[in-house]
């Protein structure tokens, strides 16, 4: 039996490719059958996160409205969520983030999709 080894930074980034793009394939369709191994891989994805990045306080609108401060970014700045009026509906927390804007906001601002998920 082969013992668990920790990934490594290149592995952990192709892993978060290979799961960006089965997430854009499966989406919430759990019956699909590669589900389970989308899952599996967010899950080795969020451990290797969970040991080698910060813990993230705050909220996704706490982050996003830091790190739109940080970069000097207006509303209009933000075409990766939609409309000024969905970007403004985000920001006073009445609409959540959909996985496209996540993946297109970590991107933008090269962090984690984490800071943009909210924990239950």
């Amino acid at each position: 039996m082969q013992a668990y080894r920790e990934i490594q930074r290149d592995e952990y980034e192709y892993f978060v490719w290979l799961l960006d793009s089965l997430i854009d394939e499966i989406g919430e369709n759990e019956s699909y059958p590669l589900a389970f191994l989308m899952e599996s891989i967010g899950t080795l994805v969020e451990t290797y996160e969970n040991n080698n990045f910060d813990d993230i306080e705050g909220s996704p609108v706490e982050a996003l409205r830091y790190l739109m401060d940080e970069h000097n970014l207006k509303q209009s700045d933000l075409p990766e969520i939609g409309s000024q009026g969905v970007v403004s509906e985000v920001l006073k927390g009445k609409r959540g983030l959909n996985i496209r804007q996540i993946k297109e906001l970590s991107a933008k601002f090269n962090v984690s999709p984490l800071v943009f998920i909210q924990e239950q």
